[in-house]
């Protein structure tokens, strides 16, 4: 959206916002994915490491900002490399925990110690092989910093039933954001614990409704067991599935409950985040997904692919896609074609060397 005014991303008129857009369609993705699925299962897992690289290039390939579109550049081998890292990690490990009891534990302290390092591996292969008008990402976040983003984040957000949740999402956004960098230049988020508390308090009182339809739903499913069923209670035998299939009614909205709560927080997050987000310290990201919406989107992707045995997976997978693109937006200070050529002046021996150091995608 060009020209934008203020009304549409809260900068000033003389700013021009961009809007992502996707192009791709299901019927098109559809055949690369079948193709994708069919190897995988001949080659035992083999290809997969394959079928990524063409998903990536498919779906990078066809998201286009200020008309230009996205690059992957990852290369199948690095990726079928660290899968087979990983892989033989799991399998020395159940070995020994089998044989050696001792010694899979070790394995076990050694890989959780490894988790933010993959974590932060995994974030700087996928920057490092992603480019926009032939620049390179990268991400120049440290271990430490992962173990304060996803660890103590997580512990925080646990102990405090949710709480300061907004806290810890304010440090992975620091840490995600924060050390992206494109030719160079820095993203700098700095959303306000207000903004982040204004988007936790609806699924904070959604919560509370939850443990309550919980405890009624728990209640009454206990009560359809040993109502319609006190000789099997008694014989210790299992309920038929007339009665399996009532419990299951009777939790299932407490079920759609929780998974909207996790739902409208990450949208609510991702508005707050990258709309509090400066990119070069001049130009300003947005987002404005609309959260009850995003909720929709993604339940009723899973379960269209549930009903159709995952034969409808592309097709929500093009859907969700355009979502996210069709609601993120970047607002520039000047003229488009000069801040990039600026940029790629500046960035692409920075970006060639990374082809380099890319490293190995661990998968994680």
């Amino acid at each position: 959206m060009e020209g934008s005014p203020q009304s549409h991303f809260g900068r000033p008129a003389e700013y021009t916002g961009h809007r992502f857009s996707f192009s791709g369609s299901a019927k098109e993705y559809f055949g690369i994915w079948i193709v994708n699925v069919l190897l995988t299962i001949v080659t035992l897992g083999i290809y997969s490491a394959w079928a990524k690289v063409r998903r990536n290039r498919y779906f990078y390939g066809n998201t286009k900002l200020a008309d230009s579109w996205f690059d992957y550049h990852a290369r199948p081998t690095q990726i079928l490399l660290g899968r087979i890292i990983v892989i033989g990690y799991l399998i020395i490990y159940n070995l020994l925990l089998h044989f050696l009891p001792i010694a899979g534990f070790i394995l076990a302290l050694v890989f959780l110690i490894a988790i933010p390092w993959l974590i932060l591996r995994g974030l700087r292969f996928t920057a490092r092989v992603t480019s926009y008008r032939n620049v390179r990402f990268d991400f120049v976040g440290g271990y430490w910093g992962a173990v304060r983003a996803f660890f103590l984040s997580s512990l925080v957000a646990v102990v405090t039933f949710g709480i300061l949740a907004p806290i810890a999402s304010r440090w992975t956004l620091r840490y995600t954001l924060g050390n992206l960098r494109y030719g160079g230049k820095a993203f700098s988020p700095e959303p306000t614990l207000g903004s982040l508390y204004s988007v936790w308090i609806l699924p904070a009182i959604l919560t509370v409704c939850g443990a309550f339809l919980l405890f009624v739903a728990a209640t009454i499913s206990s009560g359809l067991m040993a109502g319609l069923n006190p000789e099997h209670l008694a014989n210790g035998t299992p309920p038929d599935i007339s009665t399996i299939l009532l419990v299951y009614l009777v939790l299932l909205p407490v079920g759609l409950i929780y998974s909207a709560i996790g739902l409208l927080y990450t949208a609510g997050v991702r508005n707050v985040g990258f709309s509090a987000t400066t990119f070069d310290s001049r130009h300003y990201l947005y987002s404005d997904m609309p959260r009850w919406r995003y909720a929709w989107v993604v339940i009723s992707n899973l379960l269209v692919t549930l009903l159709t045995l995952g034969l409808m997976r592309p097709w929500a997978a093009v859907r969700l896609a355009r979502f996210h693109a069709d609601y993120t937006a970047i607002v520039f200070d000047g003229d488009v074609g000069e801040i990039f050529s600026d940029i790629k002046d500046t960035g692409s021996a920075v970006g060639s060397e990374f082809m380099d150091i890319e490293g190995i995608d661990f998968g994680f």
